[in-house]
């Protein structure tokens, strides 16, 4: 699976399941996903 997919994947899940986070809390979830998924890539080699 691409990792772009399950950082996408993750993030719908972020914004859905808590829909009452504030912008800030969104842009650090994000970002923490974005390292999450370089690590991915790095473990995977893509």
């Amino acid at each position: 699976m691409n990792v772009f997919t399950i950082w996408l994947v993750l993030v719908v899940a972020w914004n859905f399941g808590y829909p009452e986070a504030s912008p800030l809390e969104d842009v650090i979830v994000a970002i923490i996903l974005s390292l999450f998924s370089n690590i991915l890539k790095k473990y995977f080699k893509l």
